[in-house]
């Protein structure tokens, strides 16, 4: 079993969320929170099936801040 990481956030739509895995680039999208997480096992699952990774690296999430333009 691997850990990998995701990334979780409402689509622009408001009714959907995206989920993103970095390590591979699998994307997918669910109705809830949950189903966009399993969905993205699901697709990453099928990734890793034909493209084992080669490495053991861990992508790193941060958070950074930026001037935001004013309106």
């Amino acid at each position: 079993m691997q850990s990998l990481t995701a990334v979780i956030y409402p689509a622009p739509e408001g009714k959907w969320f995206v989920a993103f895995n970095p390590e591979t680039g699998t994307t997918t999208q669910g109705r809830t929170h949950d189903q966009a997480l399993k969905n993205l096992r699901e697709a990453t699952e099928l990734y890793l099936s034909e493209f084992p990774l080669k490495s053991s690296r861990r992508a790193v999430m941060t958070t950074f801040e930026v001037a935001a333009a004013d309106a």
